[in-house]
């Protein structure tokens, strides 16, 4: 029922109308409506669990590890309420390409940009699915070569042998690209064994370290070892790619396969900054839904090294080009450029989904910034969107509780243009 509220406004609905669209379909729980004063002007804030992770089982192809990426719940809700297929769905800062993927399985045109160029590659190879087949074939064409080793110490990471193989598809995949052969089969090997390259399971190449969505220094690697009387052990590199792949593309079947891929074909995908993406076309985006950075201060070079280590990509260059805002006036100064260039893209009668988040414990209210940005751009603020998960009496065991710290909490400005 609450994906009728939207449609209630494209058709002219009153308010009172749009009001009494807002109970769920089960009727256990109203949502709460609140009026707050931002910037001068009263803005509606609609509560409810508008979405939650049970609703529509996800499917595989988003898993792959990412820093602070959202449910593909949270953009299905957009994407199914507020475009048809073939409207053009937009996320200036995709990371691992959430929105871009959901948008291409809901068969949306799509468009895509994050300054990080390993967000191209962990997002690109999923819109150009091969078959199974392929990969495994082409796995076992890779001159691994498990006594090759690495131009810096990755001891305190992998096994040598592991380390050999790892290095020997470094090679491969280089030679590949700097000749210019490197095809969707490849570019998806690529994806998975970046992904793959640091984990806490036996599913990634390296011994127990922390989460895949960040690589510690050598250092904090050898006390982490130290701390848990721990050795790397040997992993099959071709063998753990190919487990990978087939979770990957567990639900994917032929013709969805070759819907997304045909989405894929038409894609845009960028790594510029967000406020200068001159390369998509003015009035042309439907519907961006994103989550920008927030303030927290992350050192890209620290994260990143060991990927960009992989796909030969300079993480220092990169560490400069990505703007790290430290307050709130520096954050608000680049997003007000952000907000100029999706007011340019953006057709009229087009949406902008704006995941805010809770900052710093919830003390800082983005979206207390983020609507006079918007509408300072000519957007006009239709609503705050507040989804609220409920964790079922299990959650709550484990000691997980219900919105605490923003966990299980998504605040969305939902911009309009007129």
């Amino acid at each position: 029922m609450a994906n009728e509220v939207f449609y209630s406004y494209l058709h002219n609905f009153t308010l009172d109308d749009v009001l009494s669209l807002l109970d769920n379909d089960n009727g256990e729980q109203k949502t709460q409506v609140e009026n707050v004063l931002l910037d001068g002007e009263a803005v509606k804030y609609f509560i409810n669990e508008f979405w939650t992770s049970g609703q529509r089982k996800a499917s595989n192809l988003h898993e792959i590890s990412y820093r602070a990426c959202f449910k593909p719940q949270l953009p299905r809700f957009f994407i199914q309420s507020l475009t048809g297929e073939g409207d053009l769905v937009y996320d200036p800062f995709m990371g691992r390409g959430t929105t871009v993927l959901e948008a291409a399985i809901l068969k949306r045109r799509v468009a895509g940009n994050d300054i990080n160029p390993l967000s191209r590659v962990l997002v690109e190879p999923r819109l150009n699915i091969p078959l199974y087949q392929e990969i495994a074939e082409r796995i076992n064409r890779i001159p691994f070569n498990d006594q090759a080793g690495a131009d810096r110490d990755l001891s305190m990471f992998y096994h040598p042998r592991t380390e050999g193989e790892i290095v020997s598809l470094r090679r491969y995949l280089e030679e590949k690209r700097r000749n210019r052969e490197e095809d969707k089969v490849d570019s998806w090997i690529r994806m998975v064994a970046t992904n793959r390259l640091t984990g806490h399971s036996p599913g990634f190449f390296s011994v127990y370290t922390l989460p895949p969505n960040q690589a510690v220094s050598p250092q904090r690697q050898i006390k982490i070892n130290m701390k848990r009387n721990q050795q790397p052990e040997y992993r099959d590199v071709g063998k753990l790619i190919l487990k990978k792949t087939k979770t990957l593309l567990k639900d994917i079947t032929e013709e969805k396969r070759k819907e997304i891929n045909a989405c894929g074909e038409k894609a845009l995908l960028l790594s510029e900054h967000a406020g200068f993406t001159r390369e998509i076309t003015a009035e042309s985006v439907k519907l961006t839904v994103t989550s920008p950075p927030f303030l927290d201060v992350v050192q890209y070079s620290y994260d990143n090294w060991l990927r960009c280590w992989f796909n030969g990509i300079d993480e220092r260059i990169i560490d400069k080009r990505i703007t790290v805002t430290r307050n709130i006036r520096q954050w608000s100064g680049v997003m007000q450029d952000v907000f100029a260039e999706l007011y340019r893209i953006t057709v009229k009668g087009g949406w902008v989904a704006f995941e805010v988040g809770e900052v710093k414990g919830g003390r800082i209210k983005l979206e207390e910034y983020v609507v006079p940005l918007g509408k300072r751009a000519r957007f006009h603020c239709f609503c705050v969107l507040i989804n609220r998960q409920q964790f079922t009496k299990t959650s709550n065991i484990w000691g997980i509780g219900n919105n605490a710290k923003g966990t299980n909490t998504n605040r969305i400005v939902l911009f309009y243009k007129s």
